[in-house]
């Protein structure tokens, strides 16, 4: 599916799961993942949701220099330096309490969107129906840049922050 709706662009995938990984490189040889560990949990949302309303949380910057402890800082170097036009939040695993939690990566998406050079970047998030996907998708992807949900799909168009250092957080 993924090299279908993106022929001849790059697709990245930043998987939890090691056994994922190592099972779908076998059937695709050609498919580009990274291990993460992802070191929050579901039950932990609540006070991380007021860690990012924080003021360091709210600078545009490059999520591996960020304050704000929501930015994912582990991930390989290119990540943060590719102009992303796309990117899909459908990991951590998140379903329950004990769980690795979306919050991170919901922060840092949004990071990296407001972070290109110049450019909208499109973002979408799966299960927003649950209480993590949908707090953290409309308080830091920003319900003024959502354009639509379609069943657990939200899609955001996110703009460049970093030449409008002026431009809000949020709309």
């Amino acid at each position: 599916m993924w090299s279908s709706l993106n022929h001849g662009g790059r697709t990245v995938f930043l998987e939890e799961d090691k056994s994922w990984i190592e099972e779908i490189k076998q059937r695709f040889p050609s498919l580009e993942s990274y291990h993460v560990v992802y070191d929050t949990k579901v039950h932990q949302a609540e006070d991380l949701m007021k860690v990012g309303n924080g003021e360091e949380c709210k600078v545009v910057s490059d999520p591996r220099f960020s304050k704000c402890d929501l930015a994912l800082k582990g991930l390989p170097s290119e990540i943060y330096e590719i102009e992303w036009d796309l990117i899909m939040v459908d990991a951590p695993t998140g379903y329950h309490n004990e769980a690795p939690g979306r919050m991170n990566a919901i922060y840092t998406a949004g990071m990296l969107a407001r972070n290109r050079k110049d450019g909208d970047t499109d973002v979408f998030v799966h299960d927003v129906d649950r209480v993590v996907e949908d707090k953290f998708s409309i308080g830091f992807l920003c319900d003024g840049y959502m354009k639509e949900q379609e069943g657990r799909i939200r899609h955001f168009t996110i703009p460049s922050h970093r030449n409008s250092l002026d431009k809000p957080f949020c709309p």
